[in-house]
């Protein structure tokens, strides 16, 4: 399917290797999506010979574009020379076959690849396709990112064939030269080409992500103290869903506001002082949702430290329709489009002061029941549709205290949150707190440790009880789980540690507690204090320090990491992506990886 704002750009062929290594390759770059003064495409590179190449490749140019980050490839910038070359995974490229990496590029597209070279051989560039309006429609308009539109109505249909047809042959009037796709005063075949290849809606048609799944992201409530992430900062053109994190519920068994100040009476520029209510919600809900009209919220219910009163709103029938009523009420109040409970865990293993029950198996879907019954109700009444979702927990031995196909029934989606399998709550081990699969070298002694918990392992019990895959979204994390006093075998990994090392947000109530933000890791590499290293079984890097708190060991995923995550959720036709949380990215490198295979529902 093209993407709303996929625009094949530039075909490149390569050509004077070696027969040995690849004999006349293609190397294409597509638009994937753009916005003001940055975008972001993805790089392919064909094999089209009948023996493999073998010895990797490397893209390289001299002042060319100004790339900002890579996925799926190795950046080096060396003065005026930028080098893309193959990660650990994909350097070989079977006889027919192909490969790719993606990069955001600060500018404007298209790109230029000045002196361009593959594996040290000189390439030519073939012609560009859908130039992004530089050249096309006989220069008049060097701000179109569409030419292939030729009557500006935002898609590229029959209707601009027919107009291209009649338009056949030189530039007379400034009617004809609207179909003068590549700037030449004659409308001919390569405009012709040039339309058919731009078959869809014209990039920046719509205002969020494209592609085939969701992108999730949570927003915390105390984001805008200390973090200083306010409403405004939240990238909403890059994802189609935000999870505002939390709602709590109050001792009569309803839904409450968190922190009122930050939800509905901190004041925002263009606020005044008789509207309903300011805050956070106001900002998400009415002045983003404005701005984004594909952008969809939910009030997330409990999390981590508001869990412990679910066992009594699933209780009984009439504490169920309370609590339901009282969410229907919520979200109409405040303009949400949907709940999603988080509910941190039934029958155990949360926060100790939490009640559990062991009938909070079955309450839970009774729960859901009841809260899907109401939604679909006011969903009729208001004419709108309400989002039930929840936040699933990842580790498979939490997951037998759920009716995973009975809550599935009743919930739009599950997101399940596939990290914090391992941190600093148990020094023994220093690991991975988000693989994407299991290290056979885990040496646990707890088998679910060592072999589920992972991201693939909390995905697949929902898939073996037969919930549909366009229903299970994976949770990915944006920050990393670290441990201090980590001895330097292996790297640290699978080492024991004797402290917890400071986090990004530490104050003197959380004390040390080991979690980085990924803006904040990226600094540490590079300090040039840290060394990446790649953990080829579970997916994921680690860093580690041997100077730094008596030896530092930080689990995280990054750019590399999270396009295998990408390419799982591909693979199994998984509903997308959901992300904890969105103020930690804030450079926008794990974000962008995830550009291009969403779309708005």
């Amino acid at each position: 399917m093209r993407s709303t704002n996929s625009l094949i750009g530039v075909f490149i062929s390569l050509g004077g290797m070696t027969p040995l290594v690849i004999a006349s390759p293609d190397v294409r770059i597509e638009q994937v999506s753009s916005w003001d003064g940055a975008y972001t495409a993805t790089v392919f590179i064909e094999n089209p010979a009948d023996q493999p190449l073998i010895d990797g490749w490397a893209l390289e140019w001299i002042s060319g574009p100004d790339v900002a980050s890579v996925w799926s490839g190795v950046l080096s910038i060396d003065g005026s020379t930028t080098t893309v070359s193959n990660a650990s995974w994909n350097g070989v490229i079977a006889p027919g076959g192909s490969t790719e990496f993606g990069m955001t590029i600060n500018g404007t597209w298209p790109p230029d690849f000045p002196a361009l070279t593959f594996n040290d051989n000189p390439i030519m560039m073939g012609g560009l396709v859908g130039d992004g309006g530089n050249s096309g429609n006989n220069g008049e308009d060097e701000n179109n990112t569409c030419p292939q539109d030729i009557n500006d109505d935002d898609v590229v249909d029959v209707s601009d064939l027919l107009l291209l047809i009649h338009a056949w042959g030189d530039c007379a009037n400034p009617e004809i030269c609207a179909a003068d796709i590549n700037g030449d005063e004659t409308v001919a075949i390569d405009d012709l080409t040039a339309l058919l290849a731009a078959f869809g809606d014209c990039p920046g048609s719509s205002t969020g992500p494209t592609g085939d799944q969701r992108i999730i992201a949570y927003y915390i409530e105390w984001g805008i103290y200390g973090r200083d992430f306010q409403p405004s900062d939240i990238p909403v053109d890059k994802i189609t869903h935000l999870n505002y994190a939390f709602a709590n519920i109050d001792s009569d068994g309803r839904i409450a506001i968190g922190d009122p100040y930050a939800a509905i009476d901190k004041a925002y520029p263009g606020d005044t002082w008789d509207q309903p209510y300011r805050g956070t919600y106001n900002q998400i809900n009415n002045v983003l949702k404005s701005q984004y009209p594909h952008l969809k919220t939910l009030i997330s219910v409990g999390g981590w430290t508001w869990s412990g009163r679910f066992s009594d709103v699933a209780l009984t029938e009439v504490s169920r329709t309370t609590f339901a009523e009282s969410c229907v009420e919520f979200i109409r109040t405040y303009n949400f489009d949907g709940v999603d409970i988080d509910w941190e865990y039934p029958v155990c293993c949360g926060l100790g002061s939490n009640t559990y029950r062991p009938e909070d198996r079955e309450n839970y879907t009774l729960l859901m029941e009841e809260l899907r019954d109401q939604l679909d109700t006011a969903s009729e009444e208001d004419g709108r549709t309400y989002l039930l979702t929840i936040a699933a927990a990842g580790g498979i031995d939490k997951l037998e205290n759920y009716d995973l196909a009975g809550i599935a029934d009743q919930c739009d989606w599950i997101n399940t949150m596939s990290y914090d399998f391992m941190g600093a709550w148990d020094l023994s081990i220093a690991g991975h707190h988000a693989g994407l699969e299991a290290n056979p070298d885990n040496p646990s002694a707890n088998e679910n440790v060592r072999l589920h918990y992972n991201a693939s392992g909390s995905v697949q019990p929902w898939l073996n009880a037969g919930v549909s895959p366009d229903k299970v979204v994976m949770g990915v994390p944006f920050y990393g789980r670290a441990w201090g006093g980590v001895p330097s075998t292996n790297g640290g990994l699978f080492q024991s540690a004797s402290s917890v090392p400071p986090g990004t947000w530490d104050d003197w109530s959380s004390g040390a507690t080991g979690i980085n933000d990924y803006f904040e890791i990226e600094a540490m590499l590079q300090s040039g204090n840290y060394t990446r290293y790649w953990d080829d079984q579970a997916k994921v890097p680690w860093l580690y320090s041997p100077t730094e708190h008596g030896g530092h060991f930080i689990s995280y995923d990054d750019e590399e990491s999270l396009q295998h995550k990408v390419d799982f959720v591909q693979q199994y036709e998984l509903g997308g992506v959901m992300i904890w949380e969105i103020t930690a990215d804030r450079n926008g490198g794990l974000l962008d990886v995830l550009q291009g295979i969403m779309t708005v529902p």
